[in-house]
């Protein structure tokens, strides 16, 4: 992490573009836009609204015994058509973008072998998994290639390295979520989860099937994420070493962050999804390296709110709550219903982004077809909810991200050292922590869930509720959360899940003990 010649001439003449947009929204929730730079396309963009959306399949258990699924998930390259007629090359789980679902049951555990067939060295974290520290996917606890490893990037850090493959294992103690997965090598999770690295993993529980809600293939996650092309197809991400097997980051303009010009929705441009007259669950993901959605239906219900929120990033809400907009940082989830029957058959609804005009203001569309029977319902009552209060907390904490002036990202003024603990809280302690910040900094914490107090002093905002891993800090604002570090003892890591900020420093440690 020292300062490089490199960094060095950026300190001279590098260039960082932020992208603010005004809100429309009210309350706490009053910035738009995103932090980073536009890479654009080389050849020629898809036509919005053709291509179908693709449903990831779901993987099955390669075994069972003793009470636990066994999994098994090769990491490799594969050719893939996202423009229409043109191949990319994608790094996948299975050689899949998205990866796989793992549909999984709450408190049943389960191993996921994976094996790495790629060029460089890969890590795998189960975004708001409650993990053992061994298995959560820490920066340096690195899978070689299969076929060995020329690079660097893993010397001196006291990871645990595996030679090809490694098993991950997933108690499950968490009640039912969206979850997902994606690589997380230290300094190199920008490029390895824009090329492909990333996939849902399902948790269920009985309270949750025991709900009206949509289900089946009514029941549909919603990966979204922006990507660049090269004029033959390729994905076009400005690594400073294209290989990743040197020097890690991203060319000095998109130090900020980078922003794609087309939106895939599951791998697909703008797909269409063609729907009946009946509720839906959406589980939507902000898979994006950078980019902030603001998604709102066009046209919207003549009545009632365009997204019934029933869950957050970790679990379902007590109450539903109604949205006509929904804004997302990158990694956050939202668990939503919208219910088509507010729609004539033969109506095109276009969801669209509110904080991007032209393309990258389009997101997909769904086309009500036909009428068909519904028994869902959103019950006035999810699950049984418990907030925590001010008073469970035994430590305050407070964290400031900011920029620093060698163009990196640090987190109290330090970047990321592997090795360093930032903050040890007790097993089963409550704690509150406090972040500021120079930009949009997605905060991402492992292992520990939490839920928000405050947003610049004010009541935190509807998009704030339920049990969540990851919070929207908004440039130039300050927000509380309140976490429980519950479940296991050891080193975890929080960080920005702004990847390009990641990968230049802005992570630290904690170690629960």
């Amino acid at each position: 992490m020292s300062l490089t010649r490199r960094k060095l001439l950026r300190l001279a003449s590098g260039a960082a573009v932020a992208l603010p947009v005004a809100s429309a929204l009210t309350g706490c929730q009053d910035e738009g836009g995103s932090t980073g730079a536009l890479r654009k396309s080389r050849g020629k963009a898809p036509t919005p609204y053709k291509v179908p959306l693709p449903v990831p399949p779901v993987l099955k258990p390669s075994r069972t015994e003793g009470g636990v699924d066994y999994y098994d998930i090769v990491q490799k390259p594969a050719q893939v058509e996202i423009i229409p007629g043109t191949k990319t090359e994608i790094w996948g789980y299975n050689g899949l973008f998205p990866g796989p679902t793992l549909s999984t049951r709450s408190s049943r555990p389960i191993v996921v072998r994976h094996t790495n067939e790629l060029e460089v060295p890969v890590a795998v974290h189960l975004h708001g998994g409650k993990t053992p520290p061994e298995h959560d996917g820490f920066p340096t606890d690195l899978i070689l290639p299969r076929g060995g490893w020329d690079g660097h990037g893993h010397d001196g850090h006291g990871g645990d390295v595996s030679q090809g493959s490694r098993e991950y294992r997933y108690p499950l103690q968490q009640p039912a979520a969206t979850l997902w997965y994606h690589d997380h090598r230290m300094d190199f999770t920008g490029p390895q989860v824009y090329f492909g690295l990333a996939g849902f993993h399902l948790v269920h529980d009985d309270e949750e099937e025991a709900l009206p809600l949509p289900k089946g293939d009514r029941d549909i996650p919603l990966m979204i994420c922006d990507r660049s092309f090269t004029a033959d197809g390729a994905f076009d991400y400005p690594s400073v070493d294209p290989a990743l097997k040197g020097e890690h980051g991203v060319t000095e303009d998109f130090m900020e962050g980078v922003l794609g010009d087309v939106i895939l929705v599951n791998g697909a441009p703008w797909p269409v999804l063609e729907v009946t007259n009946t509720r839906y669950r959406f589980r939507l993901l902000n898979a994006s390296n950078a980019r902030r959605y603001r998604l709102a239906l066009d046209p919207g219900p003549q009545s009632g709110s365009a997204f019934v929120q029933v869950g957050s990033d970790v679990g379902l809400l007590g109450r539903p709550i109604g949205h006509d907009e929904i804004q997302m940082a990158s990694a956050e989830r939202f668990d939503v219903v919208v219910d088509f029957s507010k729609f004539p058959v033969g109506t095109k609804i276009n969801m669209i982004n509110k904080l991007d005009d032209g393309d990258t203001g389009k997101v997909m569309q769904f086309h009500v077809v036909r009428k068909a029977s519904d028994e869902s319902q959103v019950p006035s009552k999810l699950v049984d909810f418990e907030p925590l209060s001010r008073s469970s907390a035994t430590v305050t904490r407070k964290f400031d991200f900011n920029q620093r002036s060698d163009d990196g990202w640090d987190i109290n003024g330090q970047m990321y050292d592997p090795q360093r603990d930032d903050a040890v809280p007790e097993l089963g302690a409550t704690e509150i922590w406090r972040f500021d910040g120079d930009a949009h900094h997605p905060v991402h914490l492992h292992l520990a869930h939490f839920q928000v107090l405050s947003r610049n002093q004010n009541d935190p905002g509807s998009y704030d509720s339920g049990w969540k891993d990851t919070i929207d800090l908004q440039s130039g604002k300050e927000m509380e959360i309140i976490a429980r570090f519950t479940g296991y003892r050891g080193r975890y890591v929080f960080h920005c899940h702004n990847l390009e900020h990641e990968d230049m420093g802005m992570m630290a440690n904690f170690r629960v003990k």
